[in-house]
C-alpha cells in the first residue's frame, strides 16, 4: 500500500509540473563527422593528395621521446603506418620519396594546416639502416637512424576528379 501511495504521489508531481507520462521517442544518433580531423591538401600540379591530419600532444611527447604514436615512429612503422591509413575516404596512402616532401617545403608559404617544428620521415634510403628526413623550416634532407622517432605525414597519387 505504501509503493502504490509512493508512485502515486510521484505520478501527480509530474503531471502538475508539466511532465509527460509518455515514454520519450528513440531517437537516433545522428552520424558525426569531424571535418578538421579529415583534412587533405591536394596538390594540383603534381597530383598528389597529403594527409593533413592535426597532431596531438601525446604525439607530440612521444616525438620528443623517441617513441612510437599514432602519426609518431620508427621508419618501418611510418611505412606500415601510411600503408594501413583509411583517411578522408582513401585508403591507398604511402610514405612519400624525399623528393616529393621536400618540394612541398620548398614552396612559399605553408600548405599544410597541420605541422610540426620537427623531422618527417620519408620512403627514401640513404644507406644501411638510415632514410632521409625533411624538416619542413628550412625543406633540407637530412639522414636519420630507422629506428629513430619522427613525424608521419601520408601522400597519395590523387585522380583528376578529386
Amino acid at each position: 500500500m505504501l509503493k502504490i501511495v509512493a508512485l502515486s504521489v510521484a505520478v501527480v508531481s509530474l503531471m502538475w509540473g508539466g511532465g509527460d507520462l509518455k515514454p520519450a521517442p528513440v531517437q537516433q544518433a545522428a552520424k558525426q563527422y569531424d571535418c578538421d580531423k579529415q583534412k587533405v591538401y591536394v596538390d594540383r600540379e603534381t597530383g598528389l593528395m597529403w594527409q593533413d591530419a592535426p597532431y596531438t600532444v601525446a604525439e607530440e611527447t612521444a616525438y620528443h621521446r623517441n617513441r612510437t604514436l599514432g602519426k609518431v615512429g620508427t621508419h618501418a612503422y611510418a611505412v606500415r603506418y601510411c600503408a594501413n591509413l583509411d583517411y578522408a575516404g582513401y585508403n591507398d596512402w604511402r610514405l612519400p620519396s624525399v623528393d616529393e616532401l621536400s618540394s612541398r617545403h620548398q614552396e612559399p608559404g605553408e600548405q599544410f594546416v597541420n605541422t610540426r617544428d620537427g623531422d618527417f620521415w620519408t620512403a627514401t634510403g640513404v644507406e644501411r639502416g638510415r632514410f632521409y628526413v625533411i624538416y619542413p623550416a628550412d625543406a633540407y634532407r637530412y639522414k636519420r637512424p630507422a629506428s629513430k622517432s619522427y613525424y608521419i605525414r601520408c601522400v597519395r597519387c590523387a585522380r583528376e576528379s578529386e
